[in-house]
């Protein structure tokens, strides 16, 4: 069943309401009984304005705190690092809400029954529903965020013959300067902080029928058959004028009749969300129960396969919300943020948030809602350039752990256990080759082939060598602290494990992608073989576990939420069950050893952690995982939560359920590597792996019965399912069935 649904009001909850957007356009529906209330925002709605924030004494004291670092000075090294490294002014700023708007019915539905409220996730459309006790009439309310005209649209129809008065007011908290109406429309209108970056929010009422008029922070509508209510945004972020950008969008919307509006909204949504499908088979009579209570129940004892159905359809439709068209990549909170003040700023951070958040949109054949972060990456590159030169006085391209609307590249904070870290660009550049990998998509790799090449420049200049190997210093495990022998904690260091995997995978794809696109550059190509055949290589440590630093430290937080220095087992393909048992064996120790320390603590940690046991084909523990999950980061309305909630969590199980079922790998793809003994019965169709193939698959009692592939492109692939194997070679348009 691909909807959400509840007997009760969210009351005011904010972790109750549901979430509707299109990309740039997102509100939060609280689904009142009496007044309803629509929490809003719009992607560009920052505080502030873009800052050169690069540190112009970090140059002159770099090689002091590596001298610092390489002679066990780590006190010191850290002391100056937060003079010397940190962004100045220290942080970037914050994602913020848009603001609000309250529906007051004018007297009725004070007495209420029968109240219900439904998130369709095959439509992306709310439903309220209420009758007025006393009166036995009925109320409903539809509301979608419409794609096509950037709008919002509510559409508020009852069966009182009397027809519907409303009142609504569109209000923010502070930091806006103006409200303006005519009858049928409300402005308000202002500063985004320093500079002149200013914003817009409008609404509109469409009436059939009755009286409408404007007072003072209201439009008001009386005895109207159906009110629809629309709402829209912009910011100088893309309009000189975002007044009249907004009254543009509310016109067009407003002119188009609302059935064929929704019509429009439906078949668009649906161009995305019916590329794929999860079937469990499940008990269908938990369908008569509500979301918050299906979730409270579901655990070991309690299966629940319609449940993961649902929230597997949840994750996709959040994705297609947060992040479609020409928007900004969805951030720590997607789009839905009801803070002036957001947690973390509700930015997009680069040491593993922003790229969770796109692990399902390739295998989940959502590849074009990773364009956003694409576009975002290209909005850095002249950023991060400035940044290496300015401050590490090298070539290339850098990004260190946050990023902004503006794509700023400088250190954020001055916290030392993620803020003097280089690899959050190198991190995002290792989504360019893998999305090329899936989509065979070569003049996206032209485009984006600047970004990668500019990555590794750095690389080739920032590294230094150390006992014969190439290493980073200064950086840090994310966000993870080590204890030295003589008892000092320490968080700085050189060539953690984490840095040594991205760049080997930097690397990789680089030489992979200069080939095809056939680099003039000819030295800049040599050197970079030469660098990458200096990197460090993974070690198991004194427990048997992979090591995370250079050094076989122990830990100040054994359970630590971050677990950064398996990269190499996930999101890269560099430790495999098949090709590399050694390591995973250590792998399953590191993971053992955080797990039984408290590990998995926070909503996208455990997400990782069913990525991790995914890819260790172990889909019991997989499993296990995401029942934890439920359990203990997942918010009645599904959202995933740290605490608070950060959509990341969403996004990564959803790319772990995708793991469960398919891996899809360079030199082979793999059917069911993790399927867990839950999930006996079932099918996916339109699953997605590289080489630009959507396969259908379906299995019985645990055993693979049926496979298709749907070939965009030509191509020659290698199946797997379990010790058996398959060569084959498809032509673009291809449809062929495959028996193991």
């Amino acid at each position: 069943m691909s909807q959400l649904f509840y007997y009760t009001p969210a009351n005011g909850d904010w972790n109750k309401a549901l979430p509707i957007g299109n990309g740039k356009l997102g509100a939060m529906i609280f689904g009142e009984e009496h007044e309803e209330h629509f929490q809003l925002n719009e992607d560009s709605v920052w505080f502030g304005t873009k800052r050169n924030r690069n540190n112009a004494d970090a140059r002159k004291n770099l090689e002091k705190i590596r001298e610092l670092i390489l002679n066990e000075k780590i006190s010191e090294a850290e002391n100056l690092c937060k003079y010397a490294l940190s962004g100045t002014p220290q942080s970037q700023h914050s994602y913020q809400t848009l603001g609000d708007v309250y529906f007051d019915f004018c007297g009725v539905r004070k007495n209420t029954k029968d109240f219900k409220r439904t998130l369709d996730l095959s439509t992306a459309i709310h439903t309220s529903k209420v009758t007025d006790a006393d009166t036995g009439f009925s109320y409903e309310i539809e509301t979608f965020a419409d794609f096509d005209t950037n709008c919002i649209a509510a559409h508020f129809t009852s069966t009182n013959p009397d027809g519907l008065s409303l009142a609504a007011s569109l209000q923010r908290g502070s930091f806006y300067e103006a409200t303006t109406h005519t009858d049928d429309t409300l402005l308000i209108s202002g500063r985004l902080g320093g500079g002149d970056e200013t914003f817009c929010a409008g609404m509109r009422f469409v009436i059939s029928d009755g009286i409408q008029t404007g007072m003072g922070e209201h439009l008001l509508a009386e005895h109207s058959s159906s009110i629809t209510v629309l709402l829209t945004a912009a910011t100088t972020f893309r309009h000189k004028n975002p007044e009249e950008a907004v009254k543009e969008s509310l016109k067009k919307a407003a002119f188009i009749p609302y059935e064929r509006l929704k019509e429009k909204h439906i078949k668009e949504y649906r161009s995305y969300f019916d590329r794929m499908h999860l079937s469990l088979p499940y008990d269908s009579s938990l369908d008569a129960l509500p979301t918050d209570e299906r979730l409270a129940r579901i655990d070991k004892e309690h299966p629940d396969n319609g449940l993961i159905n649902t929230y597997f359809d949840f994750g996709r439709y959040l994705l297609i919300s947060s992040s479609r068209g020409d928007c900004l990549p969805a951030n720590l909170q997607g789009i839905w943020n009801d803070s002036l003040s957001a947690p973390w700023g509700s930015k997009f951070t680069i040491n593993i948030n922003t790229e969770m958040n796109y692990w399902p949109a390739l295998s989940c054949r959502l590849a074009d809602c990773e364009k956003p972060l694409f576009t975002h990456m290209l909005r850095m590159l002249e950023n991060g350039k400035q940044t290496a030169k300015e401050m590490y006085d090298c070539r290339g391209f850098v990004a260190h752990h946050n990023t902004d609307l503006w794509g700023d590249t400088a250190p954020q904070d001055i916290y030392i256990p993620a803020t003097y870290w280089v690899m959050g660009g190198a991190w995002l550049a290792t989504h360019i080759w893998n999305y090329y990998s899936y989509t065979k998509d070569l003049d996206f790799l032209k485009e984006m082939y600047p970004f990668l090449r500019e990555c590794v420049a750095f690389f080739m200049d920032f590294l230094i060598e150390v006992n014969g190997e190439l290493v980073t210093c200064p950086s840090v495990s994310p966000e993870n602290t080590y204890i030295m022998k003589d008892g000092t904690q320490g968080r700085l260091s050189y060539g953690v494990t984490m840095d040594n995997e991205i760049l080997h995978e930097l690397f990789d794809h680089f030489e992979k992608s200069s080939t095809l696109l056939q680099e003039t550059d000819i030295d800049f190509c040599q050197r970079a073989k030469e660098t990458a055949k200096k990197l460090p290589k993974i070690k198991i440590g004194k427990h048997g576990q992979i090591m995370e630093w250079m050094k076989d430290y122990d830990e100040a937080e054994p359970g630590h939420r971050h677990i950064s220095h398996l990269w190499a087992l996930h999101p890269a393909f560099q430790i495999t069950p098949d090709n590399t048992p050694d390591l995973c064996d250590a792998a399953k120790i590191t993971l053992q050893r955080r797990l039984s320390k408290g590990g998995g603590h926070t909503g996208w940690g455990r997400a990782w952690i069913m990525n991790m046991y995914a890819r260790l084909w172990d889909g019991e523990n997989a499993y296990k995982q995401l029942l934890l999950l439920f359990s203990n980061s997942t918010l009645p309305n599904l959202f995933d939560t740290h605490p608070p909630f950060q959509i990341d969590g969403n996004f990564g199980s959803i790319a772990a359920i995708a793991e469960m079922l398919l891996q899809s790998r360079e030199d082979k793809t793999i059917f069911l590597p993790a399927l867990p003994s839950a999930w006996q019965n079932g099918f996916v169709e339109g699953i997605c792996g590289r080489e630009n193939i959507c396969y259908d698959i379906r299995w019985n009692k645990g055993v693979l019965t049926d496979v298709t592939l749907h070939a965009g492109s030509d191509t020659s692939i290698t199946l797997s399912y379990k010790d058996k194997e398959k060569r084959l070679t498809l032509q673009e348009g291809e449809t062929l069935s495959v028996s193991f």
